[in-house]
């Protein structure tokens, strides 16, 4: 049985893991991204991205807290952090940014977690977009890493992070970006219980209706566009 969390939890909570929530904490792994990731100032796939990833998961570990064991959440939460570790920043071929990430991974994890690396790299493996791994394969913590990686579009700052985020790494206008916001939300199919009920169809269609409204407001008009 779930347990919905009534208050989120600070980052530095999670890292410290303060609540006794999962084994050990994060302290190392946030140490090794902070000074040696080398994608920490990308557009999009950036330090804001992977933190923001490993809170949701925290959250959701949290949700899961009766089903998931404490390693079981360390797993997970290790997965989360390395998920884009020195991603590249450019569109396409994200077969070869799970390598990097897995190769970061491997190079930088601690001795606890050795005996559970396969574990972790296939968790960071079914984040590779577009999906290789279908939905149904994945475990629960595969399906939570996946839900919190796709719901970047729901924090306050998913326009800078994500329209002109997105925008500068694709090599694409903001405004095309912004176009595809729309479909996207429409498209969303979460997978656990935990991502339905923190990102509920209300808030789904809420981000729909104002990427349509952004988008009426932002769109050059035809005389615009032709003059350009």
């Amino acid at each position: 049985m779930t347990n919905q969390p009534k208050t989120s939890t600070s980052l530095p909570e999670a890292i410290r893991n303060d609540g006794r929530l999962y084994q050990g904490n994060l302290v190392h792994y946030a140490r090794v991204l902070f000074h040696h990731a080398q994608n920490l100032a990308h557009p999009y796939h950036n330090f804001r991205h992977m933190f923001h990833v490993l809170w949701l998961v925290h959250e959701a570990c949290r949700f899961y807290r009766d089903e998931l064991t404490p390693r079981e959440m360390r797993n997970a939460l290790v997965a989360a952090l390395f998920h884009d570790y020195n991603h590249s920043g450019m569109f396409g071929d994200d077969d070869l940014n799970i390598e990097r990430a897995i190769r970061g991974l491997r190079r930088h994890v601690a001795t606890e977690d050795l005996p559970y690396i396969e574990v972790i790299v296939e968790l960071i493996r079914g984040t590779q977009f577009p999906n290789v791994v279908p939905s149904d394969e994945l475990d629960l913590c595969g399906k939570i890493l996946r839900d919190a990686d796709l719901s970047q579009a729901f924090s306050v700052a998913w326009i800078q992070q994500v329209v002109f985020g997105l925008a500068a790494e694709w090599g694409r206008k903001p405004i095309e970006v912004l176009r595809m916001q729309e479909p996207f939300h429409r498209n969303l199919a979460f997978q656990t219980e935990w991502a339905r009920t923190t990102f509920t169809q209300d808030a789904v269609d809420a981000k729909i209706r104002e990427a349509r409204e952004l988008l009426e407001l932002l769109e050059p008009a035809p005389e615009e566009g032709a003059s350009s």
